[in-house]
């Protein structure tokens, strides 16, 4: 039996907590200073996470083995099943040919790559991360903004960036709906609170999305209808999440935001598309961004066009929102006690931890689901079995780093969380008293960065954070909301969220480049959810639900 020790070394928390970071220390000096590989880099910081939870934790040298196994697994599936089974529906659409006819669609709505970048990251990447999540959105927005002209760079942090606001709501609520959980408050309560905190930040990401693709110039061109999007988008998102519903927040919030853009365009166009366009491609100097679609589109061609992303919304729509598939897609899931590791790490309060049960959701999973539809449009495409098979299996091949870095990550995230490491370095931010107001952001920030889901942060630090406020005598609503709002500024710079941005733009093994542009975004970000949190637990008290 093994029981995490808060304060290992030393009996010192604030020791204890500085010896916890250096897997995390690793990773970001690897990636971000030394440039390595980001496969390299996420071996090396879980190699230095075993070391630490076996000699500073005093973790049995089995248990760590086990731990980094789950952590193994849950990176294979259901995290890179997703990935691979999202690029292989968007190569499917590439060798069918139609994904030319999407880029006259996307064209047909605006043919600026500033606004579509907006429309495509920002407002149909939101209605993916509300129905599917889980890398998702990255994956499939990342290549899309590749048909329109962007650079593999821009695109990849334009759609990290992109995938901030959404993030809280993704996936039909279940970050806010893990915290409710876990913490006995009511999700619907903790949902409202991030309403009145992600939109704050919201309003300005498609303005921050124009200034990433175009620069000032573009900022200055586009700023009426990147403002009229952000604002459309926050306010849904904080009526939604306020008076009607968690679960459909983001669903509608993108929704709005995406007819606000329809309208707009008809009454109004940005000035220098054309040279935005060309000062794009100029950019690309490897040449890998393609030239601008041109053609006529019948009905058909755009039925055919828009086929497999509205098949995506549909099945994804069914899957999570009709109650009697939730339920069946839920009967078929098979809960895996892990072999060696369930029942002999326990938690405080002396019981077994359940995080040492492997859930196997072979059909519910969005991967199989993404699989689905690609099977779906291969036949519709007709696409040969032969020739579906064969970039499946190109697709394996060339992820293959990508695959083990997901992986390597998800073992870190596995050893830090069951050894101790990650609730040592939140009780340590924790202990700040009403400061902590101010910091209870980060906690969230760090368990997304970490492991690449919000989910999973609100799953460690979520009572954390109840108990902190009620000790602090902080409205624990307020922090349990911003351990969620702190996540979603987090997630860019999550190693697991740069490999799968890195490999839909087929920039494999750059992730230490895409790290160093968009880590001053996220904390950037978090600074201002940091402000915010911070001002609604004294003066700003009167705008919380």
């Amino acid at each position: 039996m093994y029981t995490p020790d808060l304060a290992p070394v030393a009996d010192s928390l604030a020791v204890s907590s500085l010896i916890a970071m250096l897997p995390l220390a690793t990773v970001f000096l690897l990636l971000g200073a030394l440039r390595w590989k980001a496969h390299w880099a996420g071996l090396t910081a879980l190699l230095v996470a075993v070391l630490v939870a076996v000699f500073a934790y005093q973790m049995p040298i089995h248990l760590t083995a086990l731990s980094a196994t789950q952590g193994f697994a849950f990176g294979l599936f259901p995290i890179m099943w997703i990935v691979i089974n999202a690029i292989w529906l968007y190569d499917l659409t590439v060798k069918s040919g139609r994904f030319e006819d999407l880029r006259l669609v996307i064209n047909r709505v605006s043919d600026d790559p500033r606004v579509q970048a907006i429309i495509i990251a920002f407002c149909f990447g939101g209605l993916l991360e509300a129905l599917a999540g889980f890398g998702a959105p990255v994956a499939i927005t990342g290549v899309m903004l590749l048909a329109v002209g962007f650079s593999p760079m821009r695109a990849a942090t334009t759609v990290l960036l992109a995938n901030t606001a959404p993030v809280a709501f993704g996936a039909i609520a279940i970050p806010i709906i893990t915290a409710g959980n876990l913490t006995g408050i009511d999700y619907q309560s903790i949902g409202a609170y991030v309403g009145h905190q992600t939109p704050l930040l919201a309003f300005l990401v498609p303005l921050f999305l124009v200034l990433l693709a175009d620069g000032k110039r573009g900022l200055r061109e586009t700023w009426p209808i990147a403002l009229v999007i952000g604002v459309t988008f926050s306010v849904a998102q904080w009526v939604s999440a306020t008076w009607i519903s968690v679960e459909l927040t983001d669903i509608i919030a993108s929704l709005c935001g995406l007819a606000a853009a329809v309208i707009m365009l008809r009454f109004w166009q940005p000035k220098g598309g054309d040279e935005a366009r060309a000062r794009l491609r100029a950019e690309d100097v490897d040449n890998t961004a393609p030239a601008a679609a041109t053609g006529t589109l019948t009905p058909a061609r755009t039925w055919m066009a828009l086929f497999p992303y509205l098949l995506v919304i549909i099945v994804f729509s069914v899957a999570k929102l009709w109650t009697p598939a939730i339920k069946f897609l839920a009967s078929t899931d098979v809960k895996i006690p892990w072999p060696g590791l369930h029942g002999h790490i326990l938690g405080a309060n002396g019981e077994p931890v359940t995080s040492t049960i492997y859930t196997f959701s072979w059909l519910s999973s969005p991967g199989t689901l993404l699989l689905i539809c690609g099977v779906v449009i291969a036949i519709v495409y007709r696409v040969s079995a032969g020739d579906s098979l064969g970039i499946y299996g190109r697709n394996l091949v060339k992820m293959r780093f990508s695959i083990l870095t997901v992986a390597s990550v998800l073992s870190l995230a596995y050893v830090m969380n069951q050894s101790g490491q990650t609730i040592t370095i939140g009780h340590w931010i924790a202990g700040t008293g009403a400061a902590f107001a101010f910091l209870s952001p980060i906690l969230g920030w760090l368990g997304t960065a970490v492991t690449g889901s919000d989910t999973s942060a609100n799953a460690l630090f979520a009572t954390l954070q109840q108990a902190a406020a009620e000790k602090a005598g902080i409205d624990p609503t307020l922090l349990v909301a911003a351990n969620t709002s702190g996540g979603v500024v987090g997630k860019m710079i999550s190693p697991q969220n740069l490999t799968i941005a890195a490999t839909a733009v087929g920039l494999i093994n750059k992730e230490s480049e895409i790290f160093r542009k968009v880590i001053w975004w996220s904390l950037g970000l978090l600074a201002a959810m940091c402000l915010i949190v911070g001002l609604q637990s004294t003066v700003l008290s009167w705008m919380l639900p």
